[in-house]
């Protein structure tokens, strides 16, 4: 018995250690696909001096950011200044922790689930993190004794809050679809993506929820056009203008690990996650094994499509006036929202009548 716990828990640590590897790998490359990205839509070259095709830029980024002189604003608030940006950090990572990566592997008599923990309220833990989140921004602004900060503090928290409340409406409408909380079973009802005559992926069942979910991650991500809290034309740099050495680079890696993770999470509720065509037929082909790891490459070309998305959007969209973007969210996202559950109340409703 003690061993299988020994095991079980080793097992849990070593996944923990690859989902945080891959986190700040892909939040490290983020950074040179964006620049390439922009560099496309605006025809030019982007970085090409750091190894090939610039590909070792990250790591050039990574060492300045380690290099640099680490400074405390004098009338800052010493401990809170340094809370800020490790508070922001850790509710990044922690946020994948109820993401189901793939299905079973078994190796030997080993059985391993790509998932660090099937709790029976994912949904709700997501929603908890992401509202811890604001809390690290909040704490850098007040603590830098800033008002160019402290503006942009008030104005993330704020924001955050408006589009937190449209986001959890629209996954209502879906918990009314799927009847479970737990994104395991979320997914695993997304099985393929044809089943008994319909789609199983849950996008083509709410594609109004999808839109109101992914225009509130771009809320919560802080990302263009609703970047307001770091908005440079008005506020020098936001939230984090009194910050540099790796405390910026926490705050900076942090946005970019809640895409990476928005971006997961979007996959699972709505594109099946690690589903994909035909994962039958390759099970049965090439082993459960094979048809796991399959599906684990099939979530992770969501996740960069998602990624690839947000920064698409980001060089083609304008910034919002703030008071455009808070209108967005109390009079046309919720009011939508809303809708959109009404809505699924009546079609359910019909449809079990007629015994779908």
């Amino acid at each position: 018995m003690e061993l299988a716990v020994i095991g079980f828990v080793g097992q849990k640590f070593i996944l923990v250690g690859i989902i945080f590897a891959i986190s700040l790998v892909v939040a490290m490359y983020s950074t040179y696909a964006e620049r390439k990205v922009a560099a496309f839509f605006q025809d030019r070259v982007g970085p090409n001096r750091a190894g090939p095709f610039g590909i070792l830029q990250p790591l050039a980024d990574g060492a300045k950011m380690f290099m640099k002189e680490e400074i405390i604003p004098t009338r800052s608030n010493p401990f809170l200044f340094i809370v800020g940006p490790s508070l922001a950090i850790l509710t990044a990572c922690i946020g994948s922790a109820v993401i189901p990566w793939g299905q079973q592997i078994t190796i030997g008599s080993v059985v391993m689930d790509l998932q660090v923990t099937d709790i029976n309220v994912g949904v709700l833990y997501i929603f908890g993190v992401v509202s811890l989140g604001v809390y690290g921004v909040m704490i850098g602004g007040w603590a830098s004794n800033n008002k160019y900060s402290l503006l942009g503090a008030i104005r993330a928290a704020s924001q955050n809050i408006s589009y937190e409340i449209a986001m959890g409406l629209s996954i209502i409408a879906l918990l009314m679809i799927t009847g479970t909380l737990s994104l395991k079973e979320i997914t695993e009802q997304q099985h393929g993506f044809w089943k008994d005559g319909y789609f199983s992926w849950n996008f083509f069942k709410q594609p109004l929820g999808f839109l109101l979910f992914i225009v509130c991650a771009f809320a919560e991500t802080n990302r263009t056009p609703f970047d307001l809290p770091e908005c440079e034309t008005e506020l020098v740099g936001g939230y984090h203008t009194e910050y540099s050495s790796m405390k910026l680079g926490f705050y900076l890696f942090a946005e970019y690990i809640n895409m990476f993770v928005s971006s997961a999470v979007m996959s699972t509720l709505y594109f099946g996650g690690y589903n994909y065509p035909f994962m039958d037929l390759a099970s049965s082909s090439f082993g459960a094994n094979i048809a796991a790891l399959i599906g684990v490459a099939v979530l992770f070309g969501k996740i960069i499509f998602f990624i690839f998305f947000f920064m698409w959007v980001r060089w083609t969209i304008p910034r919002f006036r703030y008071d455009q973007l808070m209108d967005l969210g109390w009079k046309i996202l919720i009011p939508l929202a809303i809708a959109n559950i009404v809505l699924t109340g009546i079609g359910s409703t019909i449809l079990t009548h007629f015994g779908y």
